[in-house]
């Protein structure tokens, strides 16, 4: 999937599927099960790491993982997740940003909103398409305690 086809998709009645994947292997089961879109999230901090949250996830972590479940799709939508502290400048957020769409993202995702405006806009003037985290945002919520 496209990410335009993504746009015609939501204005349709149909739903999107999306699941997240952590490796190659359940991201191929997931594209021939025609899933549309998987999130190589930071979850991966809790599930594949064992740790109690999400914070101690790296770019190099991130960047590992949405190479290995970019090696297992075709035609699925791969969004990747920007770790905790990778996104604190917009400059940071673009360099950061570029690397996992190198990895095979195409698209990457980050927590917040109107706080991150700058890196909103720096991702869009350099064609990089971003999601925004709106709500419950754990990195932030497991910080302030």
């Amino acid at each position: 999937m496209k990410i335009d086809e993504l746009k015609t998709f939501k204005q349709s009645p149909e739903k999107i599927t999306c699941l997240t994947a952590y490796d190659a292997s359940f991201a191929q089961l997931f594209d021939e099960c025609g899933i549309d879109v998987i999130l190589v999230g930071d979850s991966l901090g809790n599930v594949i790491q064992g740790g109690e949250n999400t914070l101690g996830v790296t770019m190099r972590d991130m960047v590992y993982h949405t190479q290995s479940v970019a090696k297992g799709i075709q035609g699925v939508l791969l969004i990747a997740d920007m770790p905790y502290h990778s996104y604190d400048s917009a400059n940071q957020t673009l360099a950061n940003a570029q690397r996992l769409i190198d990895a095979g993202a195409q698209m990457v995702k980050f927590e917040g909103g109107q706080e991150h405006k700058d890196s909103f806009e720096i991702l869009q003037a350099n064609n990089i398409p971003v999601c925004g985290h709106l709500g419950l945002q754990p990195q932030s919520v497991i910080e302030m305690g």
